[in-house]
């Protein structure tokens, strides 16, 4: 059964559009990796601030493998990063990882 990750990340009220502009400089970085089955960049409709990624995965082994990849490093590196330069200042405040599994599918 699927697997589900979702990276709960808080960011200033004016910094949503350069958070979305940076995941979508590294969009398709993780469509190889074994067991992936998914991805989608939630913005809030309403007063919050906190975005979410999420993911889906085959099981928790193949997150964990990613996680622990060389391809997991360089897919999260701007390019500036990639280039040789400095790192950006990061766009959100806090973070946190949630997991879950698919109980029901409709």
């Amino acid at each position: 059964m699927s697997v589900i990750k979702i990276n709960a990340i808080t960011v200033p009220a004016d910094s949503g559009d350069e958070l979305a502009h940076r995941f979508a400089a590294r969009a398709g970085a993780v469509d190889g990796a074994d067991g992936f089955e998914g991805f989608e960049l939630l913005r809030p409709t309403d007063d919050r601030t906190t975005w979410l990624v999420m993911t889906r995965w085959r099981d928790e082994d193949a997150f964990r493998a990613w996680r622990e990849s060389p391809e997991f490093a360089h897919g999260h590196r701007s390019a500036a990063e990639r280039a040789g330069g400095d790192a950006p200042k990061p766009v959100g405040v806090s973070s946190e990882l949630w997991n879950y599994e698919v109980a029901v599918t409709g």
